[in-house]
C-alpha cells in the first residue's frame, strides 16, 4: 500500500534534521523518479527546466496545471517523498503562491519551492516577503507537513549582492519559510556565510558548470540538503543527443555498446 501524504511528509522534514546533508535527486518523469529511489536516495524533487524539457519547452513555459500534473506523476511513482521546483507560484501576488502550495500538496507533494523571480525582475523585497508569507500560511493550514522553501535568485538573474541575498534570504527565514537556498553563489565561502547567518536548513544547488564542490565539502559549510536541478536530465539528454548525432552524423552505431542493457536499467526500479 502506498505510503500516505502525512507519512511522506514527516519523513522529508526529518531528513532536514540531519545528522549532515542529503542529497535530493532531481527527476523528471515516473522512470527516473523509480530509477532514484532504486539506487538509494531518500528524496525526490522536480525540475521546472526538466519538466518544461519533457514537454518540449524551455523552462518558465508551463501553467501551473501542467506543472502539477508532471509533480503527480512522480509524487505516485514512489513512496519518497516529492518536492516540487514550483518557479515563482506561477503568478506575482501572494494568493498566486499561496494557490500553488495548496495544489502541491493536493498532488502529492511534501514540498515545494517558491522563487523571488518574476520571469523578468526579482521581486521588491517586501512583495517578496509577502509572497512567502501566503505561501506559509497555506502550508500550515495543510492537515501534514509540508516543508516550505524560498529561494532568492539574484545570482541567477545578473544581481550578484551577497548582502542583499542575505537580507532576503534571512527576512524569509523570518516568514517561516522552512529552508533556504540562494542558487548560483560564486564559492564555498559565501555558501559557508549564507548558512552561518541563517538557523533554518540550507539547500545548495549543483548545477552550474565550474561550481562543483564535494558533498564532504558543502557539508562542512553548512549545508543540510543538496539538489541536483536539472544536471540530471541534462546528463540523459547528453548522452541521447550524442548518440544520435553518431547514427546521423557517422552513420555508425557504436552507443550501442556503451549503452546499459534495459534488464540493468529496469533493475533499479522501485516503488
Amino acid at each position: 500500500m502506498p505510503l500516505s501524504p502525512r507519512t511522506k511528509a514527516e519523513a522529508f522534514l526529518k531528513l532536514h534534521t540531519g545528522p549532515g546533508a542529503f542529497v535530493i535527486a532531481n527527476v523528471w518523469d515516473a522512470g527516473s523518479a523509480r530509477q532514484m529511489a532504486g539506487l538509494g536516495f531518500k528524496a525526490l524533487a522536480t525540475s521546472s527546466g526538466a519538466a518544461a524539457g519533457t514537454l518540449g519547452r524551455v523552462d518558465g513555459k508551463l501553467s501551473r496545471a501542467e506543472a502539477m500534473a508532471h509533480a503527480e506523476g512522480i509524487a505516485a511513482a514512489t513512496d519518497l517523498p516529492v518536492s516540487g521546483d514550483l518557479e515563482n507560484g506561477f503568478g506575482d501576488t501572494p494568493e498566486d503562491a499561496a494557490t500553488t502550495i495548496r495544489d502541491a500538496a493536493a498532488a502529492g507533494l511534501s514540498g515545494a519551492s517558491i522563487e523571488d523571480f518574476s520571469g523578468k525582475e526579482v521581486y521588491p523585497l517586501d512583495l517578496a516577503v509577502k509572497r512567502i508569507e501566503a505561501a506559509v500560511a497555506a502550508a500550515r493550514a495543510l492537515p501534514h507537513p509540508f516543508v516550505l522553501t524560498a529561494r532568492s535568485e539574484n545570482f541567477l538573474r545578473g544581481k550578484p549582492d551577497l548582502a542583499d541575498t542575505l537580507a532576503r534570504l534571512k527576512a524569509y527565514e523570518a516568514a517561516g519559510a522552512d529552508c533556504l537556498m540562494a542558487p548560483g553563489l560564486p564559492d564555498l565561502a559565501a555558501v559557508r556565510q549564507v548558512c552561518q547567518s541563517l538557523t533554518k536548513p540550507v539547500n545548495y544547488m549543483v548545477a552550474l558548470p565550474g561550481k562543483t564542490m564535494t558533498k564532504a565539502q558543502l557539508e562542512d559549510a553548512g549545508v543540510r540538503r543538496i539538489s541536483l536541478a536539472t544536471s540530471l536530465y541534462r546528463a540523459a539528454m547528453t548522452g541521447l543527443i550524442e548518440a544520435a548525432r553518431e547514427v546521423a552524423e557517422k552513420g555508425t552505431f557504436t552507443y550501442v555498446d556503451r549503452a546499459l542493457p534495459t534488464s540493468e536499467i529496469v533493475k533499479h526500479y522501485q516503488r
